[in-house]
């Protein structure tokens, strides 16, 4: 029988969408976009498996978009799991997290958008 490969191992992108004021709630109103930043980061560690987690310029620009205390109610965020090219680096794969351009929300759900 052929060993089968890891699910963990393998490069794929998924679109999410990300419930932040579910997240948020109850944090005083100066810390709600930093929290948002970190709520984003332990979303996509815990949905692709990696603790290494970049974001992107644009997704970060969409959360402090209305100011430090209005944070968007839900994000459609895109999160790829790739390959770790650097010959130093503690994993193997990290996750890259990016806004996606279709920001309606109603009736979607997790989208694979790439499978390797």
């Amino acid at each position: 029988m052929a060993k089968e490969k890891s699910r963990s191992k393998e490069q794929v992108t998924r679109e999410y969408t990300i419930h932040l004021s579910k997240r948020l709630h109850k944090t005083s109103f100066k810390k709600c976009a930093p929290k948002a930043v970190k709520e984003i980061r332990k979303f996509a560690a815990k949905v692709m498996g990696t603790s290494d987690v970049r974001l992107d310029v644009k997704l970060n620009k969409a959360v402090w978009s209305k100011g430090v205390k209005n944070v968007p109610t839900r994000l459609r965020i895109v999160i790829s799991r790739r390959r770790n090219d650097d010959e130093d680096a503690k994993e193997e794969m990290y996750s890259f997290v990016t806004v996606a351009e279709d920001q309606t929300t109603k009736g979607k759900g997790t989208v694979v958008v790439q499978d390797a």
